[in-house]
């Protein structure tokens, strides 16, 4: 009771510490949005010009299926959705305790959605009747930058049983930029191959 006292003797009254919360609220929620929706619009921007960021997700596989719940595009989604629902509520003066709700509710479904979409897109390449043990041997262009010396992964495309197929790859030489032709070597897994320049 003396502590409340003493906080109403220094001139913080109670609608003055709602105007404050209200306000900080406001910014998180601001801020959440603006950061997330920036990450999008940067790699949306990044894919069309065919920077290799656009596939630079951080992923940390939850299960075996491929589903990537933590990733870029899945946390700046969570972000935009959180911040922009949280805005909506305060917009429509529900309660704190709702909006928040509704907020958390609205990103870490937005999440699930992306994560599932892009589960979907990782398995087109995957799914059909093509043998890419096949591949090895064959020519193909490099559609994304690969790092040198096995430092990280790059993608080519390669015509594959009459199709066109594209795989992750590395390189135990030299960087190879995009619209590289390299000759694949050797299968890593089920999904990359390691190739040399040609």
């Amino acid at each position: 009771m003396h502590f409340l006292q003493t906080i109403f003797a220094v001139g913080l009254d109670l609608p003055t510490a709602l105007q404050f919360s209200e306000l900080s609220a406001r910014t998180m929620y601001m801020g959440c949005a603006l950061a997330g929706g920036a990450v999008l619009s940067i790699q949306l921007l990044l894919l069309f010009i065919g920077g290799d960021v656009a596939d630079g997700d951080v992923d940390l596989d939850m299960d075996g299926d491929g589903l990537s719940f933590f990733s870029i595009r899945t946390l700046a989604s969570f972000l935009t959705f959180f911040g922009l629902t949280g805005l909506y509520g305060m917009q429509q003066e529900w309660s704190s305790a709702a909006t928040a709700g509704s907020a958390v509710g609205a990103g870490v479904g937005m999440m699930l959605v992306v994560a599932w979409l892009f589960s979907l897109q990782g398995k087109l390449h995957q799914d059909g009747n093509l043998d890419p043990t096949g591949a090895v041997g064959s020519s193909a262009t490099v559609y994304l930058r690969i790092p040198e010396a096995g430092s990280g992964k790059g993608k080519i495309t390669v015509a594959l049983q009459g199709r066109t197929a594209e795989y992750a790859a590395v390189t135990d030489g030299p960087e190879l930029p995009t619209g590289s032709d390299v000759r694949i070597v050797r299968m890593v897994n089920d999904a990359t191959f390691a190739v040399e320049k040609v």
